[in-house]
């Protein structure tokens, strides 16, 4: 009988498990019980990750930092965002359908890294061609990771939609992030944190929007604990469902 109290348990990630992938998993499939919107559901999302996986030697957080990201229509983000994207994108030729990769929630060990409000380069980033999106390694690497085209997350093709919506994806997984092409800011943020692994998991919503976690993590995972997270990405997505029309709190 496991004797752990489920809302308080940890999982040592280093040595993540099957049992540990159900027990996060259905906990994570619930979550967003009671939540007004599907940001106020991605941060208890964010925050129960960061705060229960752990490194199992040390009892420390296993997380510098987790963030919870779904892509947006430009003409449904606020006026804020929208001003955002538009800075991003260099011009005001924005059309309104254009996809925007935006931050609904964060969790960190840098104050700012606590809200989606003091992010300072990735609160609505634009997604307004496949030859922008190759410009950015990590987003096109976490695209292509996930088993998704380029082309459907930019734009959706109606025809499609059911069979994508439906498909478990992959996860993203960069298992050295030190050095690694994939992950910005090495410097500022890989070195000086200790980002050793990069874990990325997500999938389609029936409107055809993608939403993806992304944890950096000051442990090394191997590829056989990330693919735990193909499971535990549709536990999340059932717990975020019931607010693809309340999105922002």
């Amino acid at each position: 009988m496991n004797s752990k109290n489920e809302k308080s348990a940890t999982y040592d990630l280093v040595n993540f498990t099957i049992r540990d992938m159900t027990e996060c998993g259905k906990i994570l499939r619930t979550i967003g019980k009671g939540a007004r919107s599907m940001e106020e559901a991605a941060n208890r999302i964010v925050h129960y990750l960061y705060d229960n996986l752990i490194d199992g030697q040390s009892g420390n957080r296993a997380c510098a930092l987790v963030r919870f990201f779904k892509t947006h229509t430009y003409e449904k983000l606020d006026s804020e965002l929208r001003s955002f994207s538009m800075n991003m994108l260099g011009n005001n030729n924005v059309l309104s359908d254009i996809k925007c990769l935006t931050l609904l929630a964060t969790v960190g060990e840098n104050p700012e890294w606590s809200s989606r409000k003091t992010s300072k380069g990735h609160k609505a980033i634009p997604l307004p061609s496949e030859q922008t999106v190759h410009q950015i390694p990590m987003i096109r690497n976490l695209i292509a990771q996930l088993g998704l085209s380029i082309g459907m997350v930019i734009k959706p093709d109606p025809k499609l939609l059911l069979d994508m919506e439906q498909k478990t994806y992959n996860v993203f997984y960069v298992p050295d992030a030190l050095g690694s092409p994939y992950i910005p800011a090495q410097k500022e943020f890989v070195i000086p944190y200790g980002i050793k692994s990069v874990l990325g998991f997500g999938g389609m919503l029936p409107t055809g929007d993608i939403f993806a976690i992304i944890m950096f993590l000051k442990v090394s995972i191997t590829k056989e604990a990330a693919d735990l997270f193909k499971t535990i990405s549709l536990n999340v997505k059932v717990s975020i469902l019931p607010f693809e029309n309340a999105v922002f709190t």
